[in-house]
């Protein structure tokens, strides 16, 4: 089999073997294809592990972000390991590859007035604002990933016990509580909704289909220039002030992280960093011996 060949029975491995979500399978087969490329008509069986360091040096002289290149380098080594268990290598050269260290840069938040700012954004009471209230309210009130937002249906909310369900990576199902306000903004945009694709999608576009991540994203853009918020404001940007206004109203760190669908308490712990400010002055305020000396 050809290079190609394999890293396509690796991606069906993926989709059917492993359950994968679609956003993930096109992660790996468009990193995989510029592994493909680089390497051309070499067969699998001769690639060394010093060619996979000249893959990374070519993915560093492009230029890439770190974690893009972490990204890349995270597809080609499952697809060796996945060789490796299929009994097609006999070795992995992708085993001892490293990865570049990561630059620690801190998620963008809002703050509280911000973030109400831009809840009330959208303040037409026509189909689109209702639209629109409703995708950043749902947002920010329960923290969930743009993905897990287009993929969410009406039987995945339960009204009377203010839960929603969600679906996260890796398939991975979590249950969150939603806020009165959200559900209002949900309740209010579905009365005046025209047409549905019967999918059971809670957050569509004018022809009924499910909204797309990237028309989310679009949505949050235009409020934020209309509100004169920082450029990096985005869908994401809401999951991290969810979190950060969590910690900062006394939420545990524990608790954020299973509201999140975080695997690793280590990625929630970022938002403590964020938090600092008021931790210190929560200190100040607090500790009987951190007051300092009044002259």
């Amino acid at each position: 089999m050809s290079l190609q060949e394999h890293i396509a029975a690796f991606l069906r491995h993926l989709k059917d073997g492993r359950n994968v979500s679609a956003n993930t399978e096109r992660g790996y087969s468009t990193d995989l294809d510029q592994f493909a490329s680089f390497f051309g008509t070499i067969t699998v069986d001769a690639i060394t592990h010093q060619d996979l360091r000249s893959f990374l040096g070519h993915l560093m002289d492009l230029k890439l972000r770190k974690s893009t290149i972490s990204r890349k380098l995270s597809a080609v080594r499952a697809f060796f390991s996945y060789l490796n268990r299929q009994g097609v290598l006999d070795r992995n050269p992708a085993k001892l590859l490293a990865t570049p260290r990561q630059d620690k840069r801190l998620p963008s938040v809002l703050t509280v007035d911000d973030a109400f700012r831009l809840m009330q954004a959208p303040s037409e009471d026509q189909r689109e604002a209702l639209r629109d209230r409703a995708v950043l309210e749902t947002l920010y009130s329960t923290g969930i990933r743009v993905s897990e937002l287009v993929g969410m249906n009406h039987e995945d909310i339960d009204r009377n016990g203010h839960l929603v369900r969600i679906r996260g990576k890796g398939r991975k199902e979590r249950i969150v509580p939603v806020g009165n306000k959200a559900l209002d903004a949900i309740d209010a945009y579905c009365a005046g909704k025209a047409v549905s694709t019967g999918d059971g999608a809670v957050f569509t576009n004018p022809s009924g289909k499910r909204l797309t991540v990237r028309t989310v994203q679009r949505i949050l853009g235009n409020y934020r220039k209309k509100l004169g918020l920082s450029h990096t404001a985005s869908p994401h940007t809401l999951r991290h002030s969810y979190a950060t206004h969590l910690l900062e109203s006394g939420a545990d760190l524990r608790s954020i992280q299973e509201l999140l669908g975080h695997a690793s308490l280590s990625t929630t712990q970022r938002y403590t960093h964020l938090n600092l400010d008021s931790l210190m002055e929560t200190y100040d305020k607090a500790h009987p011996r951190a007051k300092k000396n009044k002259a």
